[in-house]
């Protein structure tokens, strides 16, 4: 299903709104290489300046379907990005769309000229309503998003497209201000609001508030699109609530050409997404509406409590954090730990009943739990990810570098015929070694030779497989976590012996949203660690 736009021919007529999935350079090449539906790819705002954006939690969910977020507009800023674009393999059927913004109309000129020679056009935010400063303050103003489009376009030669808000009272006078500095198309609806969610009488958002997003703003997406399109005669790209073929004929007849789909992609895979779009393509042609099956509105973010029992420090920077009851999670999965006021951050269950963390100190949240006192209450949400699934009869390896052995642990406890190895620095960093040999054959490696092999993992996991008859090592299936270049390591040597199908990997990346919306997970083949892991095979692409 092909369409024109600004002179391609373009594989598919959907996007993806900014800020959603394909935030990540190799989660954009991925969708290059294997969503064709997707003709238009949109970026992630950029700004001039790197920005992190606010603290988790950044995405709460209100309803089924419905969300607010408050990411910040987190980038790694226009000079970085330009670098990251420029390596992309775009086909000519597709259309690179890169969204910017700015705090002034002269850093909306300057992130364009940087950004412009990458791209087939640029998305202007003037729209997103929880970043102080930015987006929906502009975009209110009609006078301010003329002189923007006007100054943008007068220094690039490619189509220049403001992305609108709905939170204004004349939605088609800011429309025609945009198309009077020049607008080659309108993009609308960024989200709505801002909103407001709690749990458990707390705000979920650290940023208090943030945009509304999917099922709920449907109606208000299709009225603001319509009046866009009463007041101008350009493309439009609409996006706001759409979930079946039902929603994009609505847009279609709202004055459409391209549309976006967000929100509705929560929780999906990337084979997931695939799969979604196809169908979404052809309800289109055969004017059926069956994609929106598929569609995850079962995604539970709800918070659940848990108190504190005990908090064991095993050395300076690692403790284990028992809790006062069992948490339903599978090996392989992952939780949310919340503590209102300080944020939240992902972990994996070192044992689910009763349930208990292993932290490492690396941050300010992690900081705060090494000295969190008995008795506190923090708040659980998950299991989020693909439990492990190993094939009957095979010979589990597990190779597990610092807090990585908390998500291997629960794999060789519930399928058996396992092995540890576990590596740390030093003797006095090792933790739950007990509890492993009793369900594990277990082999330690310390760099400094204080306990066990002397030297790293991963060398300790060259003797073992060396010494394995092709037999056995045919047998065997890897699961490796811990930091990255440890998880790397380990692959490379495994990938000498047995076939990368045996070989699943768990690295530490950033991980936010926990539902594959935000990117911030993404791993180097542009599969999302929270949803196409936290286990993603060597072979899978």
């Amino acid at each position: 299903m092909t369409i024109e736009f600004f002179g391609r021919r373009l594989s598919g007529p959907f996007t993806i709104p900014s800020g959603i999935v394909t935030c990540a350079p190799s989660i954009i090449q991925y969708f290059l290489d294997h969503v064709p539906e997707v003709g238009i790819i949109t970026t992630k705002s950029i700004g001039m300046a790197p920005r992190t954006g606010n603290r988790e939690p950044v995405l709460s969910q209100y309803a089924p379907g419905c969300f607010v977020n408050a990411v910040g507009l987190t980038n790694p800023g226009a000079e970085r990005s330009a670098e990251a674009l420029s390596q992309l393999r775009v086909p000519d059927d597709r259309f690179l769309l890169t969204s910017i913004f700015g705090g002034s109309l002269e850093e909306f000129v300057e992130v364009a000229r940087i950004l412009a020679p990458y791209s087939h056009g640029l998305e202007l935010n003037l729209s997103c309503p929880h970043a102080k400063g930015y987006g929906m303050a502009m975009g209110q103003d009609p006078e301010l998003v003329r002189a923007i489009t006007r100054a943008v376009k007068s220094v690039v030669n490619i189509p220049v497209i403001p992305k609108l808000t709905p939170n204004t009272p004349d939605i088609a006078a800011i429309a025609r201000a945009a198309v009077e500095g020049g607008a080659d198309a309108i993009c609308a609806i960024n989200t709505l609001g801002p909103g407001y969610t709690s749990s458990h009488g707390k705000p979920v958002l650290s940023n208090g508030a943030g945009g509304m997003s999917g099922k709920g703003v449907l109606p208000i997406a299709l009225k603001c699109v319509r009046e866009i399109a009463a007041a101008c005669d350009k493309p439009i790209i609409g996006c706001g609530g759409i979930s079946s073929a039902e929603d994009v004929r609505a847009f279609r007849d709202a004055g459409a050409t391209v549309f976006g789909v967000g929100s509705s992609l929560v929780g999906m895979t990337s084979a997931e997404i695939g799969d979604y779009f196809r169908a979404l393509s052809s309800d289109l042609a055969f004017e059926t509406d069956n994609a929106e099956s598929q569609v995850r509105y079962d995604i539970d973010m709800r918070f659940r409590p848990v108190t504190l029992v005990e908090n064991i420090r095993v050395c300076e920077d690692i403790a284990l954090l028992k809790f006062d009851r069992r948490i339903n999670v599978q090996a392989g999965e992952f939780v949310f730990l919340w503590i209102p006021g300080l944020g939240e951050k992902p972990f994996s269950a070192l044992t689910d009943d009763p349930f208990t963390l292993a932290v490492i100190d690396v941050g300010q949240f992690t900081h705060a739990l090494m000295s969190l006192v008995p008795g506190t209450e923090a708040y659980v949400r998950g299991p989020h990810g693909i439990p492990a699934t190993p094939p009957q009869d095979a010979r589990i390896v597990c190779v597990a570098g610092g807090t990585g052995l908390a998500a291997v642990y629960q794999i060789a406890r519930d399928f058996g015929n396992a092995e540890i190895l576990a590596g740390a620095r030093s003797a006095d960093r090792l933790y739950f070694l007990d509890e492993c040999r009793a369900v594990a054959d277990v082999h330690v490696a310390t760099d400094d030779g204080s306990a066990g092999f002397a030297g790293r993992v991963t060398e300790l996991l060259r003797e073992r497989l060396e010494a394995a008859s092709a037999e056995e090592r045919s047998s065997m299936v890897f699961y490796n976590c811990g930091p990255q270049r440890m998880v790397e390591a380990a692959a490379t040597v495994q990938r000498k012996f047995c076939s990368p199908a045996q070989i699943f990997n768990s690295v530490d990346y950033l991980t936010k949203c926990g539902v594959g919306i935000c990117g911030a997970c993404a791993a180097p083949d542009g599969r999302r660690l929270c949803v196409d892991g936290p286990f993603l095979c060597e072979q899978a692409e």
